[in-house]
């Protein structure tokens, strides 16, 4: 089977989603699957080989590789951000009837938009911090907002990932400056309370065949929250499995389970929060997480005594079912 792995796409996040493509083509390979790493750049499609690169027929779904075209059986999805993240790649695969590994077009769309993920999660009793959502060209009172809110705060680009665009705010002369980041990034703005307690992040996922829910890791940044430096430069330490009660510990991996039912969630996913006492607050939901070696969830499945090769299998194999 001929496999498309789709990498990098048009946010910030496109560096980090080309590492991961590469490293799941590695896994994918080791799986005994051929694969080609195609990166994606606004209307560019290409087949990335070394330092080559072969222009890829995104309507087709092929590429030539000398005198012969390689048409592709499946698609995997690496892309952080728009268009894989935010649903608008999945449902161009859906049009194409081309087998692919994560969640559909609206559970990626909902889950990406941080601020309507919330939302709707909070009617099955979902706990998440209080929050208030700013878009471009509306109008926006900050005494208000932190009346809301409170101090601090964290401000962040209501669709984006990797700590792009974040800030915490400590005093409200900083709140403007802070809005004005997080739009270089985004359209919407979400200002949400800072929460604090430990932050556990839980990897997942569900086939016809079983649950895989993985041991839950603890990050204890060494900057003043999980920045880009903390996840990408070694700025934090990530412990896995977490060191936290056992109680809590199987609470979380109920509450990710729930999430992923409620959100109608395929493929991987990673489900943050923080805890607080007992008390566990959902932060948001990745449907395309990083899986670089060192990133969390490749953690999260040796810990568990598996391999990434295996897990991606069973997922494809689910998937074309």
């Amino acid at each position: 089977m001929e496999i498309a792995i789709l990498a990098g796409g048009d946010s910030s996040e496109h560096s980090i989603s080309v590492k991961t493509g590469t490293e799941i083509m590695q896994w994918l390979n080791k799986a005994g699957y051929k694969t080609h790493l195609v990166i994606l750049k606004n209307n560019e499609w290409f087949v990335k080989n070394g330092k080559d690169k072969t222009p890829f027929d995104r309507e087709r779904f092929e590429f030539k590789n000398g005198s012969r075209n390689v048409k592709i059986d499946y698609a995997w999805n690496a892309i952080h951000g728009t268009p894989g993240e935010n649903g608008l790649l999945p449902g161009y695969l859906e049009m194409l009837k081309i087998p692919y590994n994560s969640s559909a077009p609206l559970p990626s769309a909902m889950t990406f938009n941080k601020y309507v993920a919330k939302t709707y999660l909070k009617q099955f009793g979902i706990m998440t911090a209080e929050s208030e959502l700013i878009r471009r060209g509306k109008p926006y009172v900050i005494e208000e907002i932190i009346e809301k809110v409170g101090l601090p705060c964290f401000v962040k680009p209501n669709n984006g990932g990797s700590s792009f665009g974040t800030t915490k705010v400590t005093q409200a002369e900083s709140m403007r400056s802070a809005i004005n980041k997080a739009f270089k990034e985004d359209n919407e703005v979400i200002v949400e309370s800072f929460v604090k307690g430990r932050e556990v992040t839980c990897g997942l996922v569900k086939t016809r065949k079983r649950e895989l829910i993985f041991p839950l890791t603890e990050i204890i940044s060494k900057t003043e929250f999980f920045t880009y430096d903390a996840k990408y430069r070694g700025m934090a330490d990530e412990i896995t499995p977490a060191e936290i009660d056992e109680d809590l510990t199987k609470k979380c991996m109920q509450i990710s389970s729930e999430i992923y039912e409620h959100t109608h969630c395929r493929g991987l996913v990673r489900v943050d929060f923080i805890i607080r006492g007992n008390q566990v607050y959902f932060l948001e939901l990745n449907t395309i997480p990083g899986m670089s070696r060192e990133s969390i969830v490749p953690q999260q499945i040796r810990a568990m005594g598996m391999t990434e090769s295996e897990v991606l299998k069973e997922i494809i194999e689910d998937t074309m079912e």
